[in-house]
Order: structure tokens, then C-alpha cells, then sequence
């Protein structure tokens, strides 16, 4: 997947929202306010593709075993965020889709009830 692939797939998410609230380099997909999914622009062009992503600390540490692209966040918390290096071409994209999905689902889990509703 590209960035722009990657970029339109988090967007189609209800609810989600993009900005840079860190720096001009780092795009943000964040739902109801909450971030689940960042990438460095730079990276990508460097042609180091990579998002990180939030999970499930048990199911983190299972991807983290089974995929050698799959490492703790980077510049995140390592027990609830992976990144994913998908310059190394290990991950198909539909799998990087769900696990993109699985992000989303985790911070809307979190969020209260009546705004989890409007995201139905």
C-alpha cells in the first residue's frame, strides 16, 4: 500500500479526521479526537514506508513474533503501539487493512458510549 491508499482507507473510517498536530511531517488519522494511525511523510519519501499503528498489547506481542516488519512504536508507547515497516514488503495489504481496522476498533472501544453510538 501507499501512502495515499493508506491515507484514503483510514479516511473512509466514520468519524475520522486528519491533521499534523505535531510537525509538518507527521500525519495524523485520529477518530472522535483520538489518535489511530500516524505516519512520517518523510519516511515515505525516503522510501521507507511505514504507519504505526494502535492494538491490543497481547495481540501487539503476537504480531511483534510472527512478522519481522512488525516492531513496538516508534517514538510511542511500546505496549500499545506497533509500527509497521511496509518498505519490506512483508505485510500483504489487506492484512495491513486490518490491522488498520483493528486500530480504529480499539480507540473507538475507548471512547464514551454516546460518542461510540454517533459511530455506528
Amino acid at each position: 500500500m501507499n501512502i495515499e491508499q493508506i491515507r484514503t482507507y483510514c479516511l473512509n473510517k466514520k468519524g475520522t479526521t486528519e491533521d499534523f498536530p505535531f510537525d509538518e511531517d507527521t500525519l495524523v488519522f485520529k477518530v472522535a479526537g483520538k489518535m489511530f494511525a500516524l505516519a512520517s511523510l518523510k519516511w515515505w519519501e525516503r522510501g521507507e514506508a511505514a504507519i504505526n499503528l494502535k492494538g491490543d498489547p497481547e495481540y501487539s506481542e503476537t504480531l511483534r513474533a510472527d512478522y519481522n516488519s512488525i516492531r513496538p512504536g516508534y517514538h510511542m508507547s511500546k505496549k500499545h503501539w506497533n509500527t509497521l515497516y511496509l518498505h519490506e514488503g512483508e505485510l500483504p495489504a489487506q492484512f495491513v487493512k486490518d490491522l488498520i481496522d483493528h486500530s480504529y476498533e480499539m480507540v473507538v472501544k475507548g471512547l464514551p458510549k454516546k460518542i461510540r453510538e454517533t459511530l455506528v
